[in-house]
């Protein structure tokens, strides 16, 4: 397993220990990898057993804080010779706003299984810049590419109600 990447852990203007990506299976908390995806746009109520097929098998990367708490992921689903989606890609809440997402992007856009790949895809629904500042491009003809699509509701039921705060 690889440390893809470092970053120091700038507060109140001094560094204090370093942030991580890594592509380390063992170092992965699945309590938080579930916990943010069954709450997200892209994977309401997904079941922990199915995160844990999905990271099995993908490439996936943890983002760890300098305590190391895993405080983000990424996972590449890849045949490691032509092409892969980036998936899954979050930063927890309390940790945005310090550079972290573009951290995590970037460090997994240069994972060594993806040297030779031709096309790396993603979906996002609020994060287009985000991404074309790595490259990605709207489809030059759409119409070329089709999906089947089942619905996270369809699959894993609707989401519980939210509890009374």
């Amino acid at each position: 397993m690889t440390v893809l990447a470092k970053l120091p852990a700038v507060i109140d203007g001094l560094v204090d220990g370093e942030y991580v990506v890594d592509d380390d299976p063992a170092r992965l908390d699945l309590d938080v990898i579930h916990g943010f995806l069954r709450t997200s746009y892209w994977s309401p109520n997904v079941p922990r057993d199915v995160v844990e097929r999905a990271i099995a098998n993908s490439v996936s990367v943890g983002l760890y804080a300098p305590d190391d708490r895993q405080v983000g992921f990424a996972r590449l689903v890849t045949d490691r010779a032509t092409f892969a989606w980036l998936a899954d890609v979050f930063v927890l809440e309390s940790e945005r706003g310090r550079g972290l997402g573009r951290f995590l992007v970037s460090s997994t856009l240069a994972h060594p299984d993806l040297t030779a790949v031709r096309r790396v895809m993603l979906a996002t629904a609020d994060a287009h810049d985000l991404y074309r500042s790595y490259g990605f491009a709207d489809l030059e003809v759409p119409s070329r590419y089709l999906a089947v699509v089942r619905t996270p509701a369809d699959l894993y039921g609707p989401l519980p109600p939210e509890p009374n705060r």
